[in-house]
């Protein structure tokens, strides 16, 4: 039993009714990173933006892509995520299926052109492939 570890539920984002109120609930670095990245995401594509799960969520052809603020991080995450991988080795897979995120803190170096360039891939997965949320 010494592998176990305690998990930490982590913190759930801003309650927000609008990606434009989740953007406002923020502070400091993460604020600057979700807009930055909201902003390369909308420029790579053509996606729709909501609030699912208390999450910033980019649709195109189902979920797409989101953006998590939590206490001491901010995740990227990608409904094929695990496909993404070569573009970025730091997308860890997450959970079943092809999730996979970028998690990022006040330190983690990200670009506009590194973000738009994987919404764009993961928006040509989803045309591609399909809506990841329909399991068949």
């Amino acid at each position: 039993m010494g592998m176990l570890r305690k998990r930490r539920t982590p913190m759930m984002g801003p309650v927000a009714e609008s990606p434009d109120a989740y953007i406002a609930a923020l502070s400091g670095w993460q604020r600057d990173s979700a807009e930055m990245m909201r902003a390369a995401i909308m420029s790579a594509a053509a996606f729709e933006e909501t609030i699912k799960w208390t999450n910033l969520v980019f649709m195109a052809n189902g979920p797409c892509i989101l953006i998590r603020a939590e206490q001491q991080r901010v995740l990227l995450g990608f409904w094929r995520g695990k496909r993404l991988r070569d573009l970025e080795p730091r997308i860890k897979a997450s959970g079943k299926y092809e999730l996979g995120n970028l998690v990022m803190t006040e330190a983690t170096e990200v670009t506009v052109e590194q973000v738009a360039r994987l919404a764009a891939e993961a928006h040509r997965l989803n045309i591609e492939l399909g809506n990841p949320a329909a399991r068949t």
